[in-house]
């Protein structure tokens, strides 16, 4: 499988509307701050307590967020089985608003090589690095980001009260420049 990262245009816009797909929840990363320095453990489900969850599929817009948004796609040929939108940020971190790769081609470094590219435009454009967020029960994206260079920069416990998603936390993630 050769893979071609490249930035999504006009020309191949549908693009951005990539399917989600089904992830594996299998555990829960637990954030500490003590000191002014983040640390986490992580807590595996047990197998009984395992399972999937797949996001609503977006149905994104490529005329009305271009001027605020950049898409990077991940290429098998024609087929678009990758894609990262980054959204400009008033923070000087610019905002990884949505990863995701095809299941079928999960664990050959498509993500990886999407981050780095992304955090390739950031450095461009000046911006002191990426940031993002992940879901606590989400270990697998939430090792993801550490496994590829972000640190953990806060958390946000109460983003889900008063939803079905309530008892989650929002974990932020840097990786600077």
């Amino acid at each position: 499988m050769t893979i071609e990262i490249k930035q999504i245009t006009a020309d191949n816009k549908a693009d951005i509307n990539i399917k989600n797909e089904p992830f594996k929840l299998r555990g829960r990363m637990k954030p500490h701050l003590v000191s002014g320095v983040w640390s986490y453990e992580t807590e595996l489900f047990p197998e009984s307590e395992m399972g999937e969850m797949t996001f609503p599929d977006e149905n994104y817009s490529f005329e009305s967020m271009s001027d605020e948004h950049i898409f990077v796609g991940a290429y098998d040929g024609a087929s678009c089985v990758g894609l990262a939108i980054l959204r400009h940020s008033w923070n000087r971190y610019l905002y990884l608003y949505d990863l995701k790769v095809n299941s079928a081609v999960r664990g050959h470094g498509i993500g990886k090589r999407l981050i780095e590219v992304s955090a390739k435009i950031a450095r461009e454009l000046g911006y002191n690095g990426i940031y993002t967020q992940a879901q606590d029960n989400n270990l697998t994206a939430c090792l993801f980001y550490l496994n590829t260079g972000f640190v953990i920069g806060g958390c946000d416990t109460m983003v889900y009260d008063g939803t079905n998603q309530a008892g989650k936390i929002d974990i932020l993630f840097y990786r600077p420049n």
